[in-house]
């Protein structure tokens, strides 16, 4: 568990920031903004949950305690664990949110259309989460790239921008509030 009893030390005032492993890493590092966009995607899950409640909600909230497992996962290079309790995401994770879409998305119509965001204020702010969570995957992609990271971490992103779109059609009235792009409608 983590205890935060001062919240500012002033080690970042350089510019740096630790990892998880205790090595300094520039606050504009790949990791570092793998790991921030993370953390960006989990604030506008927060925002989406001002409009949710049931079964959603509570899907929402398990799915941010993920993302904090996943920041711990990405803010800790493989390889340097410095205890075994590193949190690493989970293949059982991933497996989670593939049975989440797949409820979800068995009584959605299919698409004739790519979505616009928009909708319900649920909906909207969905289709936020997703786009900033799909800014994340690339970004733990691009870090995989030039770095070790675990498979699972990239895989528990993909599936969650899935979800994340699967769940703005729930939140349009099952799909029926939609807004569909009609390509060339302006010209």
């Amino acid at each position: 568990m983590v205890t935060l009893s001062k919240i500012y030390t002033r080690t970042g005032d350089s510019g740096q920031t630790s990892l998880g492993d205790g090595s300094r890493r520039a606050k504009h590092d790949l990791r570092v903004e793998a790991y921030g966009t993370v953390d960006e995607t989990n604030a506008v899950l927060g925002m989406v949950r001002l409009h949710t409640d049931g079964e959603i909600d509570a899907l929402l909230g398990r799915v941010q305690n993920d993302l904090f497992d996943l920041g711990a996962d990405l803010c800790t290079p493989e390889g340097t664990e410095r205890r075994s309790s590193t949190l690493r995401i989970q293949e059982s994770q991933v497996t989670a949110l593939e049975e989440a879409i797949d409820r979800y998305n068995e009584n959605l119509s299919p698409l004739n259309s790519f979505i616009l965001p928009g909708g319900s204020p649920a909906g909207a702010v969905l289709h936020l989460a997703r786009t900033v969570c799909r800014r994340a995957e690339r970004l733990v992609v691009e870090l995989a790239a030039v770095e070790d990271v675990n498979a699972d971490a990239v895989k528990y992103l993909n599936r969650l921008s899935d979800l994340l779109f699967v769940l703005s059609r729930v939140a349009n009235n099952g799909g029926k509030d939609d807004v569909l792009w009609v390509p060339g409608a302006n010209r």
